[in-house]
């Protein structure tokens, strides 16, 4: 009996040991300020951008935005182009952290191309975000009842906004958007911005409650340069249901 004890004894013993020598390092790291768990020991995972899902599936787009762009269209618009700015803004985020900061000048460099195509994708993930989440609708301002009595304060009339919304699309280069935003930070109004590509034009503090976006491939493949057409058939396209949800949700 003793010595079936003694050779329990013998092998607790000998784990105990075993163990101390794993944990050895990290006192003894401890104890010359070389701590493994201090702030900064672990390298911060990037943040991952989503690519965020359309309320509607891709098959059910082909049905609910066949006035606004052709079926083909609903698919690369999506899962090519929308999807390309998220990517590639998780690449950004990745690369950034490794960039050579000591070089930065206004002339070229890596960290200044970075930061530049950051903006450029965010604009795009986002906005596209918020243009696919207001299509898929009958164009019925008043199933938005709030946004619709926002607009008639701001604009005088539904009519109103609805030609200077169209103006301020056409208007944009041949890669752009025309925009609905409260500017929150300043005005406290609601807007009608032109932006050029994803960014230029873009205010601080402007929460876009309708984009459409004028790039030549939202549209070329179903209407070809007829632009114009096009901002029509998306106006028409408006889901005001979810519009109101977005204004009162950011806005009210």
């Amino acid at each position: 009996m003793n010595k079936k004890f003694s050779r329990r004894n013998f092998i607790f013993t000998s784990a105990i040991g075993i163990s101390s020598f794993a944990v050895l390092p990290v006192f003894n790291n401890i104890f010359n300020n070389k701590n493994p768990l201090k702030k900064g020991a672990f390298k911060k995972m990037a943040y991952e951008w989503k690519f965020n899902k359309r309320p509607y599936s891709d098959e059910e787009a082909k049905t609910l935005l066949k006035d606004v762009m052709s079926p083909e269209t609903t698919d690369w618009h999506y899962n090519t182009h929308h999807k390309g700015y998220v990517t590639f803004l998780n690449n950004i985020e990745n690369e950034i952290p490794n960039a050579d900061k000591s070089k930065a000048n206004g002339n070229y460099s890596q960290i200044g191309e970075l930061k530049r195509r950051f903006t450029w994708n965010h604009g795009g993930a986002l906005l596209h975000d918020v243009y696919w989440e207001v299509l898929g609708g009958d164009g019925d301002p008043n199933k938005g009842p709030d946004v619709l009595k926002a607009i008639e304060q701001e604009f005088g009339s539904f009519d109103n906004w609805k030609a200077e919304f169209k103006a301020t699309a056409v208007a944009a280069k041949l890669s752009g958007w025309g925009v609905l935003v409260f500017d929150r930070l300043y005005s406290g109004r609601l807007l009608n911005i032109l932006v050029d590509e994803h960014h230029y034009g873009a205010i601080w503090g402007g929460i876009p409650l309708i984009p459409c976006d004028v790039f030549e491939h939202a549209y070329y493949h179903k209407d070809g340069a007829a632009r114009a057409k096009y901002i029509d058939n998306f106006i028409n396209n408006l889901h005001w249901g979810r519009i109101n949800d977005r204004f009162v949700k950011y806005v009210k």
